[in-house]
């Protein structure tokens, strides 16, 4: 008799992203015929521009179907280290480039080349959840940064210091962020960065919506500071930007000290991203960016109308972010929790949110909504939750 068969004990540790399994329960209702409105997901409704997608086609029709190199095409890291450095203000050379299978492959490879088991990593809450999904199954700690709403959703830096011991290895910041859009200030990089050099700390700075940015914002790439390029690791991609999610193209700009590690790491693991992808990647960063400036334009009067209409129904509270494509409302007026209401509306209103604790604990009283959606979408998701939580909160008062 065969015994029973069981997994390794590291994967009880490893964590999940529940974007995508409530999309899918969302997709079993959708079958049965119920309407659904898709709010959960990170992903542009918008196509990938047609000069990206005509490069790929042309580097397939050329052949371009072999192995690449695996830190990628010389002439897409060229490009991403000249748009680093025309847009972050620091030198970068191609050598510290990596292209990866998305920008979850940077985090991973972070956490895994400098994570021991034992070591803390500072991860923001809510927060992306992968991060501390990868820290715990190495054997790190994750130590949460608590992001609020009363702080326009940046991290509060004297809290920060007071969470730093001698375990602690890496700090993980993202901004603009996900789930709440919320941007760190030049001051709040410039006081991160302190801290960062007095402990010796090394950071991964998740910067993917770097260029989805409103009302004036500004980015600021920590590694652009003095003394910091040597021990941040800055992530970025196509997905966000370019509406190139499908495509799983991201990719690392890391010291000279990590460049042996991500190497290693890629060779282990992926061989390489996808090289005619690459080659699309290219066109995308040194074509024209007329595409990303009217998308950017749309996803603001999307974010308006999302927080003016979320902002008028009872038990919300919704902050005006400004930059990603996602708002956190506030929603504790409602007498429920954020898991309890996301599962309502999903249940009976047919539009489809994430609970604010898929993020972290903060998030207990909150729900992230994507507005990457039309704004014919949107207006409707609006009107169906309107309808669905009016009642209940004036039933609770």
């Amino acid at each position: 008799m065969m015994r029973a068969m069981k997994t390794a004990a590291r994967m009880d540790s490893i964590g999940t992203e529940t974007a995508f399994e409530v999309s899918a329960r969302a997709r079993a209702l959708e079958a049965t015929g119920r309407s659904i409105v898709y709010l959960q997901i990170g992903e542009p409704d918008f196509d990938t521009p047609e000069n990206v997608r005509e490069a790929a086609k042309a580097a397939l029709d050329s052949g371009m179907t072999h192995y690449p190199p695996y830190p990628g095409l010389p002439e897409l890291r060229r490009a991403i280290a000249e748009d680093t450095t025309a847009r972050r203000g620091f030198a970068v050379e191609p050598s510290n480039v990596f292209v990866t299978v998305g920008g979850k492959g940077v985090m991973v490879y972070a956490i895994m080349a400098l994570v021991d088991p034992g070591d803390e990593v500072i991860v923001p809450d809510p927060g992306y959840p992968i991060y501390d999904s990868i820290t715990r199954f190495v054997g790190g700690t994750s130590v949460p940064i608590p992001i609020r709403m009363e702080k326009d959703f940046r991290l509060d830096v004297d809290e920060l210091a007071s969470l730093i011991t001698p375990r602690t290895k890496l700090l993980v910041l993202n901004s603009p962020a996900n789930p709440t859009g919320g941007v760190l200030t030049r001051g709040d990089i410039e006081r991160i960065a302190e801290l960062a050099l007095r402990h010796d700390l090394v950071v991964l700075s998740d910067e993917i919506y770097s260029r989805i940015l409103y009302d004036g914002a500004e980015h600021v790439s920590i590694a652009s500071l003095d003394g910091m390029a040597e021990r941040t690791i800055l992530l970025d991609g196509f997905s966000k930007t370019y509406a190139m999610t499908g495509w799983r193209l991201g990719y690392a700009i890391v010291p000279d000290w990590l460049v042996k590690a991500y190497s290693q790491l890629i060779i282990n693991t992926i061989s390489g991203a996808t090289a005619f992808a690459q080659a699309g990647a290219i066109e995308a960063l040194r074509g024209p960016q007329a595409d990303v400036e009217a998308m950017v334009a749309e996803f603001r009067a999307r974010r308006d109308l999302i927080v003016d209409g979320l902002n008028a129904i009872p038990g919300f509270r919704c902050h005006r972010p400004q930059g990603a494509f996602y708002v956190f409302p506030e929603i504790s007026g409602t007498g429920l929790t954020g898991a309890e209401l996301a599962d309502r509306l999903l249940q009976e209103a047919g539009v489809c949110v994430l609970a604010g604790t898929a993020f972290g604990g903060v998030g207990r009283s909150h729900i992230r909504i994507s507005y990457a959606n039309s704004r014919e979408n949107l207006t409707e998701a609006l009107e169906r939750i309107r309808a669905n939580v009016a009642p209940l909160v004036a039933a609770g008062a």
